[in-house]
């Protein structure tokens, strides 16, 4: 569905669909960002935005089975342009070369290595400020952390029953990104003591998530956007909800791309659960 002229809610509408539609639940809201912007652009339920000739596209996905999570991206570029195909294949690169050397036992600064090693030898930078990271059941973000760059410090291990996503960023910017623009994920980081100002309804949805991110997307047409939105405010302004706007680099220039895969980490190896994913 990613091409040109195509509205980027209608690829996450239906990417979210097909989860249901085969037994899962998105683990959170699915994401497309767009050249410049590494990550967490989630299109808003009347988002107009479409994608353009020359984009390098991610689209990020997790699913949840029973709580069980598995996060996968991919990162297409819509045209022909060799130095975008090639920043596409650097992220992919540093995907592979990591899952080469993981395993039990395995420190994960070496991970960490072998993704910066990969991406600058294609000649891009990693995004150094983005990070893999643990899921847990119910959990996206857990420890441990994959910098893509090594720590010295860090004496993580890898152990056997760890799940851990692996994401690396390739940028042929400085590899620093921020928070920009209007958030449109968010998180529930703790009960609220007061349901005062909190709608009943969207409070069902937010709780029905059992704690993974989620949209406005997320909240059925049902729900009144006025009733969201002071439900929101009001979780925000309490301390209870954690936003996630998009992480861009402040030169609009700049392309980045992303690959993406989950591993659980076994006695005696690894298996990728998201190898069947969005691989091309």
């Amino acid at each position: 569905m990613i091409a040109p002229g195509v509205l980027l809610r209608e690829v996450v509408e239906a990417v979210e669909a097909f989860i249901r539609e085969h037994g899962g639940g998105p683990a959170f809201p699915a994401q497309t960002s767009r050249n410049a912007v590494a990550a967490h652009y989630c299109p808003s339920p009347r988002d107009e935005t479409r994608y353009e000739d020359g984009d390098v596209v991610k689209l990020d996905v997790g699913v949840e089975v029973d709580g069980y999570v598995a996060d996968t991206a991919a990162t297409v570029h819509l045209g022909t342009d060799p130095d975008r195909q090639a920043l596409v294949r650097a992220s992919r690169a540093g995907l592979e070369a990591a899952l080469a050397v993981a395993g039990p036992g395995v420190p994960i600064r070496d991970l960490s290595a072998a993704i910066e090693r990969a991406i600058e030898d294609a000649g891009f930078r990693p995004v150094y400020n983005l990070t893999g990271h643990g899921v847990g059941r119910w959990t996206v973000h857990t420890a441990p952390q994959v910098p893509p760059s090594p720590d010295r410090h860090d004496q993580a291990v890898l152990r056997p029953g760890m799940v851990v996503a692996i994401e690396p960023f390739a940028t042929d910017g400085r590899g620093q990104v921020g928070e920009r623009g209007r958030a449109e994920v968010f998180m529930l980081t703790r009960l609220p003591r007061k349901m005062k100002g909190i709608d009943p309804a969207a409070w069902r949805v937010i709780e029905g998530m059992h704690g993974l991110p989620f949209a406005r997307r997320s909240f059925p047409t049902s729900v009144p956007a006025a009733a969201v939105e002071a439900t929101l405010a009001r979780l925000l302004r309490i301390g209870c909800l954690m936003a996630f706007p998009p992480l861009v680099d402040p030169d609009p220039s700049v392309m980045i791309s992303q690959a993406e895969h989950t591993i659980l980490v076994l006695e005696d190896g690894i298996e990728v659960t998201t190898a069947r994913g969005l691989e091309n």
